[in-house]
């Protein structure tokens, strides 16, 4: 059965694996997410922290007004109340792709409610003010330092900033003790905040390693997910998602982390804003390279991941080490590749994968592990 995931997902761009690990194509309606391809001569922007300003509509005046009609001398009060303004509402929606929209529109302001007028008629609420987000967005108050809520599911609601009720027409003053008021109320002010919006993509699957251990190539050979790839560290700034298809029934999200650095987890090389996609991961997939270019100790660097995944946890008071974690040295076609998979196999006591997205080899068993941590059983 698909992960229930993908039904946030529905519009990714998916690649098969045949039981011979080889690619074929079938019939797939065309999908756009992250993994959406440009057009030619333009650049796909992933935004995923933004401050904007939001402002709700005021509401309308009420009205002071008598009742003035032939033969009637004496006819009362009958001005009506103001509308309500309108709310801003933050909405999260599947399919949105990023937090693009709110980079050309920095303050969105709902509008004002209508003033009351005579005879009793009541001034129109104006409408809410809607704003759509990816799920996974987190919505922040700058100014309070306080997280509003966490849009963590298509269709999770929240009023950042209420509208003004509508003020008093001098009809609701009127009493036994006087007949004719003259007292009616202005329209409430609105609510303006400053809100920080802050997505972490919504993954089964994280991959994780230091700049250049090959993530962003595994993800263009296991889904239709075209990363920036080149030989030079931190191409990947921006987390990268892509569908996984064993088969029809058997499919999960897969999002390629961008490369993280010794000290991430205290902000260095952007720690925090690599580690905080980490968060809603199922399972990670822990790559190490045989051979860095920087010749750096691969066995030293599996550790240097393992301790910011472990420290960025702990400030957040959550066990993000304790995930599922499934170990995998990639580039298999380099030498030393079967030696750091003897060493990293005692190291962390368990069974370590290996494979080159070079020439496919070990992909099939790297995607079938995946799956079986994911469906909770033993691969065995």
């Amino acid at each position: 059965m698909a992960s229930p995931r993908l039904q946030s997902w529905d519009r990714v761009h998916q690649k098969t694996f045949s039981p011979e690990n080889e690619p074929h194509s079938r019939p797939i309606p065309p999908l756009t997410w992250w993994a959406s391809q440009p057009t030619k001569g333009s650049a796909t922007v992933f935004v995923d922290r933004i401050t904007v300003e939001v402002e709700a509509g005021r509401g309308g005046d009420g009205c002071m007004s008598f009742r003035r009609e032939k033969y009637v001398p004496r006819g009362g009060p009958d001005g009506g109340d103001g509308g309500d303004g309108g709310s801003v509402i933050v909405v999260a929606k599947a399919g949105v792709d990023s937090l693009q929209e709110l980079v050309h529109r920095k303050h969105w302001r709902a509008k004002g409610g209508t003033p009351g007028k005579g005879s009793n008629c009541h001034g129109a609420k104006a409408d809410d003010l809607t704003i759509h987000v990816p799920p996974g967005t987190i919505l922040r108050d700058e100014a309070h330092d306080l997280v509003l809520r966490d849009l963590a599911s298509d269709g999770d609601t929240v009023v950042a900033a209420r509208g003004g009720k509508g003020g008093k027409g001098n009809t609701r003053f009127k009493s036994s003790t006087n007949q004719a008021p003259r007292e009616w109320t202005p329209g409430g002010e609105p609510e303006k905040r400053r809100l920080t919006f802050e997505l972490k993509v919504i993954a089964d699957v994280g991959l994780l390693g230091l700049p250049n251990a090959g993530k962003s190539t595994l993800l263009s050979r296991m889904s239709r997910a075209r990363p920036e790839i080149a030989n030079y560290p931190f191409t990947t700034k921006r987390p990268n998602l892509g569908i996984v298809e064993i088969d029809w029934d058997r499919q999960f999200v897969m999002a390629d982390i961008p490369g993280l650095i010794e000290g991430a987890s205290e902000g260095h090389g952007l720690g925090h804003e690599f580690l905080r996609h980490v968060e809603r991961t199922r399972v990670l997939v822990h790559l190490v390279e045989p051979t860095p270019d920087d010749l750096s100790d691969p066995l030293e660097n599996y550790r240097t991941i393992r301790h910011e995944v472990e420290a960025y946890g702990e400030r957040l008071g959550t066990d993000l080490a304790g995930r599922p974690e499934i170990v995998a040295v990639s580039k298999a076609e380099l030498p030393g590749s079967e030696e750091l998979q003897a060493a990293l196999a005692k190291e962390t006591g368990a069974e370590v994968l290996r494979f080159s997205a070079a020439t496919g080899d070990g992909l099939k068993e790297l995607t079938e592990r995946i799956w079986a941590e994911l469906s909770g059983r033993d691969d065995d």
